[in-house]
């Protein structure tokens, strides 16, 4: 019975829509599937149901081959060695050639399609003569890509300061805008040193709950204001936003933090 499943796959985790011939396959299985680019091993991650398709932006799309076999295994193993070699060879012509890139990770597609090679620079490189050498070498198609540092923590990093695999190493396919005015609404430590990533820049979790802090912001009156509350009236000095409290300075010298659910009337300023 034929059915369709969304599989994560590729060294940049892209998920996408693949159909299958078989309906029974499980989360965390691992397939040989055929894409765009060419063969490549892939998760199961869940069906693709028309909410689950509606959530990823840009699906990639393709065909699951078979499950990941013990010869595949073995496969995908001297892969890996060969990869290796692989960048060892491409810094080489690099340095050759004496072209301002830094390489950060290769990617050899389980068919052998191509061999993606991925690479930081400050500005654009003019790498076609590197990709001739690479493609006099190995034989095969040969891509370049471009990427920022937090695609390279996408590429390298492990784990996190929670303890938990780094987030763009796992559900995350975009990367989301991320500001020191979130981290500042959030209360968080302002600190560089405790509120960066892998990648050096502000962590992406920060993101994740801003929505539900502007929520319960919006909700509640803002610094400066005029409030009436079951004790009295008084001016807003700060918010606690996820406890919805606010730290209020009362007509006799008062300081006290009142619930929101206390707020009588707003008094304006």
């Amino acid at each position: 019975m034929a059915s369709s499943w969304i599989v994560r796959h590729g060294a940049m985790r892209f998920l996408g829509t693949f159909d299958a011939d078989m309906d029974n396959y499980a989360r965390g299985q691992e397939v040989i599937v055929r894409t765009e680019r060419g063969l490549e091993v892939g998760q199961i991650l869940c069906p693709a149901t028309p909410r689950a398709v509606e959530l990823m932006a840009e699906p990639t799309h393709g065909q699951i081959i078979r499950l990941l076999t013990e010869n595949d295994r073995a496969q995908r193993e001297r892969l890996r060695a060969l990869e290796e070699r692989e960048l060892e060879t491409c810094v080489r012509f690099v340095q050759q050639r004496c072209l301002q890139m830094e390489l950060v990770d290769v990617e050899h597609l389980f068919g052998g399609e191509r061999i993606i090679f991925y690479f930081l620079a400050e500005k654009r490189v003019d790498f076609r003569e590197l990709v001739k050498d690479l493609a006099r070498e190995y034989q095969t198609r040969i891509e370049m890509r471009q990427i920022g540092v937090r695609d390279e923590a996408k590429l390298l990093a492990d784990y996190g300061d929670c303890g938990k695999p780094v987030c763009c190493n796992t559900h995350m396919v975009t990367m989301p805008p991320v500001s020191m005015r979130m981290a500042k609404l959030q209360k968080s430590t302002l600190d560089p040193s405790k509120i960066s990533g892998r990648c050096g820049r502000l962590k992406c979790c920060l993101r994740f709950e801003q929505d539900v802090y502007e929520e319960f912001q919006a909700s509640l009156p803002p610094v400066g204001s005029r409030v009436l509350t079951m004790k009295g009236q008084g001016r807003v000095l700060a918010q606690e936003v996820l406890a919805r409290r606010l730290l209020i300075e009362f007509e006799d010298g008062r300081r006290l933090p009142v619930a929101a659910a206390e707020i009588l009337t707003r008094l304006g300023k």
